[in-house]
């Protein structure tokens, strides 16, 4: 691992056993986040982006099972970790940031006795020292009169109140990864933008590394600096903001790219949705999961599992349209296969 990595997933695998069979929710996922970088992660529902952020945080339980795979977080495998070892190390130096905090925040306790319990959990504070803590953090996200609204309890809290307090439990030990899973998805536009502005902004403040996960590609754009395209448990794409948005290497970021609107479209123009439906991932295709709807689809993407191309240092894709004897298609550049 490089000396700048704060984690390294290699070649990750993770399943679900259900009664009809395996659901193979994330397959062959690889990747490295930079410190102080924020990564994203988008797909449509289903693609295994949750899944993935539940692997790295050791919270698959059964009938799921991290099968194959090395999830390293500062140079050590924490796949191989205990129970034990990984509760000490959730809080305080890997935290997460759930979809839906009305299921995340214990409603019977207040914020303060949430936010510091998980202070004292992974600091040496004593009890007012971990309330004052909890109250600058309040203070950071935004909430007026943390003094007094640190005693209410989740449901006296609007949506984005409540987000605002998940964030300042999160970063309050400081953590050095922060994973936030769709935090934006209940909120109105305006609330969204000063969620992502607060998230980045703190991290900035903690040099703390995020992994956003989304479905939402605006999102994606207002923070992220790389970005990975799943879909079907299986990474399509990744590269930089620049590599995702103006210079696409997948028909499947693509298409995704077409089917949002545009505001220097035409008043008139219509969306292009993505023809088909996604993979059954008890039965996932042999070959490329989007093969089935990508309208440049050859035998062989129907077959094989295409490797990983690079067409440039930072522009990565799983495309068999890359390979030098696939044929040529406009936009669409050649690439080497990249064996990290």
């Amino acid at each position: 691992m490089a000396e700048n990595t704060i984690l390294e997933v290699n070649g990750l695998k993770t399943s679900f056993y259900t009664h009809m069979g395996e659901v193979q929710a994330v397959r062959r996922m690889s990747f490295k986040l930079e410190k102080g970088s924020v990564l994203g992660i988008v797909g449509e529902s289903g693609s295994g982006k949750s899944v993935t952020a539940l692997s790295i945080m050791k919270l698959i339980e059964h009938p799921g099972e991290i099968k194959e795979g090395q999830i390293l977080f500062e140079n050590e495998d924490i796949t191989k970790y205990s129970d034990k070892k990984m509760s000490n190390i959730r809080g305080k130096k890997i935290a997460m940031i759930f979809q839906d905090p009305m299921t995340s925040l214990n409603p019977v306790f207040s914020i303060k006795n949430q936010m510091v319990e998980v202070i004292r959990r992974h600091t040496d504070m004593s009890k007012s020292e971990a309330l004052a803590h909890a109250i600058k953090m309040l203070n950071m996200v935004g909430i007026p009169e943390a003094e007094k609204r640190i005693q209410a309890y989740p449901h006296e809290f609007s949506g984005g109140m409540r987000q605002r307090a998940m964030i300042a439990t999160a970063l309050s030990c400081e953590p050095r990864l922060l994973i936030a899973d769709e935090p934006t998805t209940a909120l109105d536009v305006t609330i969204q933008a000063q969620i992502l502005d607060i998230m980045k902004d703190i991290a900035d403040k903690l040099d703390t590394s995020i992994i956003l996960i989304t479905h939402d590609l605006g999102v994606i754009a207002e923070i992220c600096t790389d970005i990975i395209v799943m879909y079907g448990g299986m990474m399509m794409e990744k590269g930089t903001i620049n590599d995702i948005f103006y210079a696409p290497q997948h028909p499947y970021t693509r298409g995704l790219l077409k089917s949002i609107p545009r505001m220097d479209s035409g008043a008139k123009e219509r969306l292009k949705p993505i023809a088909g439906s996604p993979p059954d991932l008890l039965a996932p295709p042999p070959g490329c999961p989007f093969s089935p709807r990508c309208p440049h689809a050859m035998q062989i993407c129907t077959e094989e599992a295409p490797p990983m191309y690079s067409v440039s240092e930072t522009s990565h894709s799983a495309c068999w349209l890359l390979n030098e004897e696939a044929p040529e298609v406009e936009g669409y550049k050649k690439g080497w296969v990249d064996n990290e």
